[in-house]
This record gives C-alpha cells, sequence and structure tokens, in this order.
C-alpha cells in the first residue's frame, strides 16, 4: 500500500480485485465497452454513498475534483454523467451482488475473532425486510399500490458481528415469506423473524432441516396445549407450554409440535408470548433471542440515514438494485473498519468522519485507532522544492 494514498483508496483495497475481474469476466460485464470498466463504475458509486453525492453530477463533479488521486483508484477515465447512467441501466446488478457476498467472507472470518455479544453457542439470524418507496410515475416498473412505487429489500442478519450474510431485492408487492422459502439454512441454526414471517408450511420445512426459529404468536392462533412446564418462582417467564395447532388448515401444515412462551415484559408493562420449535432452550432464553432481533431494526435505520438508499440517481430497475447493493456494500465496508479498529466508533460517526476525510492523505488503520492524534501525510508531489 501506498502511504500516500486517500482513505478512498485505502477502503477501496479491501475488495478483492482478482476475484473482481473474475466476476467480470463471468458475467461478461464488459462486453462492448468503450473504455468505462465496471471497476471505474464501482468507484463512482461507492464514492456517491461514501461521499455523500446525490446526483450523477455530484459523483462526476466530485471524482473529477480528485485530479492526482484517480490514479490511486485505479481510475484511468473520469465518467461523465451519460456514460455512468448508462452502465448503471445496463451493466449486470449480479456483479455487485456478487462483490458482496465476497466481501461478507472477509468480514465474517474479522467477526469470528471478536468477543461475542451474545453468548450463543449456534449460529444466530435474523431475517426481515424494508420497504424503500418509490415515485410510481418516475418508477413505473415498481408497482405496489394504486398510486405509489416502492421495492422491498429483504436481508439477514449474521448477530456474530450484525453483518448482513444474505440480502434479495424485490418489488414492493412480494411478501416476505416468499424468498424466505429459497434461503438454504445449516441444521441447528436459530432464526429470530417477526409475524411477518409466520406461514405454517415455511415452520414444517424448517422443523424438518432442524432449523430452530423464534417469533411473537398471533392473537387469533388456534391451539391445544399438551403439556405445561414448571417456570420459576422469580422472574419475568409467566407461562412455557408445549402446544399443537388444530386449526383446520395449519395442523395439516405443521404438524410437529410447538412450543408457546408467555413472559411479562415490564418496560411495556404487557405480556408477550413468543412460539419456538426447539424444545430445549430456556424460556428466558427463548425471549432473549427474539430481543436479539432488535439489531437488524437497528441495521435498516442506520442504512438509511448514514448512506443514500431513499432517493436514487437512475430510473431504471437495473440503476435501482446497483444502487441499493452499493449501499449494502459500503455497510459491510464499514463493519469491516469498525471491527478492525480498537477506538469505539459508533457507525453513524464512523461514516460521517469518514465522509469528511475520504480524499484526506492518511494511513487508514492509524486513522481508525486515533482519529483524532493521525496527522495528513503531504504526498511527495506536494511538498516543497527546497534550495540551498
Amino acid at each position: 500500500m501506498i502511504k500516500s494514498s486517500s482513505l478512498f483508496t485505502q477502503v477501496l483495497s479491501l475488495i478483492n480485485r482478482n476475484k473482481f475481474a473474475r466476476d467480470v469476466h463471468f458475467l461478461q460485464a464488459e462486453r462492448q465497452a468503450k473504455g468505462f470498466r465496471c471497476w471505474e463504475q464501482l468507484v463512482a458509486m461507492l464514492f456517491a454513498q461514501l461521499g455523500g453525492a446525490n446526483s450523477l453530477r455530484e459523483i462526476c463533479g466530485g471524482l473529477a475534483t480528485s485530479a492526482g488521486k484517480l490514479s490511486h483508484l485505479g481510475v484511468t477515465r473520469l465518467p461523465n454523467k451519460s456514460t455512468l447512467a448508462y452502465a448503471n441501466e445496463h451493466r449486470p446488478w449480479q456483479l455487485y451482488e456478487k462483490t458482496f457476498y465476497h466481501l461478507f467472507e472477509q468480514a465474517a472470518a474479522l467477526a469470528g475473532q471478536k468477543k461475542r455479544r451474545f453468548r450463543f453457542k449456534n449460529p444466530l439470524r435474523s431475517l426481515d425486510s424494508s420497504t424503500i418507496d418509490l415515485c410510481l410515475s418516475m418508477y413505473d416498473w415498481a408497482k405496489f399500490r394504486r398510486t405509489k412505487g416502492a421495492v422491498k429489500l429483504h436481508l439477514m442478519l449474521d448477530h456474530r458481528g450484525c453483518l448482513p450474510c444474505w440480502a434479495r431485492i424485490t418489488n414492493g408487492k412480494v411478501h416476505d415469506v416468499k424468498p424466505a422459502r429459497s434461503i438454504q439454512f445449516e441444521a441447528e441454526t436459530v432464526l429470530a423473524v417477526d409475524r411477518g414471517y409466520i406461514d405454517y408450511e415455511l415452520f414444517d420445512s424448517w422443523t424438518k432441516q432442524r432449523v430452530w426459529f423464534v417469533t411473537r404468536t398471533k392473537n387469533n392462533m388456534a391451539y391445544r396445549i399438551v403439556e405445561s412446564r414448571d417456570v420459576p418462582t422469580r422472574g419475568p417467564v409467566l407461562r412455557d407450554e408445549v402446544i399443537e395447532l388444530i386449526g383446520q388448515s395449519s395442523s395439516e401444515k405443521c404438524p410437529h409440535l410447538l412450543r408457546r412462551v408467555e413472559i411479562w415484559d415490564d418496560s411495556k408493562k404487557c405480556e408477550l408470548a413468543f412460539l419456538t420449535n426447539n424444545m430445549k432452550f430456556a424460556a428466558s432464553t427463548v425471549a432473549a433471542i427474539y430481543k436479539e432481533r432488535w439489531q437488524i431494526e437497528l441495521f435498516f435505520k442506520a442504512l438509511k440515514q448514514n448512506l443514500k438508499i431513499k432517493s436514487f440517481v437512475g430510473t431504471s430497475e437495473n440503476a435501482v438494485k446497483i444502487q441499493i447493493w452499493t449501499a449494502v456494500i459500503c455497510m459491510l465496508l464499514l463493519k469491516i473498519l469498525k471491527l478492525r479498529a480498537s477506538f469505539d466508533w459508533s457507525l453513524s460517526n464512523l461514516a460521517a468522519m469518514l465522509r469528511m476525510n475520504l480524499l484526506t492523505y492518511r494511513d487508514l488503520w492509524c486513522w481508525l485507532d486515533k482519529p483524532y492524534q493521525t496527522a495528513v501525510i503531504v504526498p511527495p508531489w506536494q511538498q516543497p522544492l527546497l534550495f540551498d
């Protein structure tokens, strides 16, 4: 790594260029390209996310003003607005999906070296989705309601490091359960999901795969108590019951015995009931697993607050998907930086400080550990000449 390179250059070095080039070749993403490469497109879109650019004009102008630094970024040609817009509309968004999964492998390896927030032997995942509103007159392909457009980002969070480990972008009308059916899980994985994922056929499939889920119960769930378990005399647990579903369709779709755990939530002053297919976890552990699901809500909040995911620089479906995938890639980059830093960064503060110093010359790893003490490096070509 060249010492006199910008923070942006050093962040980009976390992306494996060899794997990226192989994916470009596999997808034929640069077929009939005339000089503007996929790497330059990725740099431009990452600059939009990390630098806070709001339009194609700001992206191209921001890169143009970083004269002398583009060679470190691996950029040989400055894009103009029409070139970048055409690339976002026509080049496959699957290239960014592949880049995301390559980067996740690197982030997961770092997270495995850290102490877990939630002491739990099983792999713990949360599954949820977030709707991104779009103007139907401009995004006529994203039909959601009669006068409203939207896309939906389905995402799975790995709680070891709170890393996004799976994502899918669909039309806003697609129900949460449909993408969930396509995911293959390892045996003994624990899933924390909200009531939007209650589907008894899906629960049956997970139970057969020995995938344990924890969710909230519906108020109208028809069931029969098979066994009432003992609960601690102290603590929030009120009931711990083994049940079977007795609804006409639910009992056919999920014939397995399930478990209903009811606790008292002192903060909300109400009773909360949870449903799971695991019979061995302590009742308090079941409640703690569902409480940990809140991390995926915080992830979506951080994604929308710190990156460009609510306004888009292109109106085609391909351009929107590229920008959303780029935002998720940036979240992984920020997570990697946070994992490697000894300074206690919050994600929002790290994103803001990186945005302010994106094109400054500093040693990235020193800056992450000591952000207020690391001096700016003056590149050799900017140092004053001394004469005798």
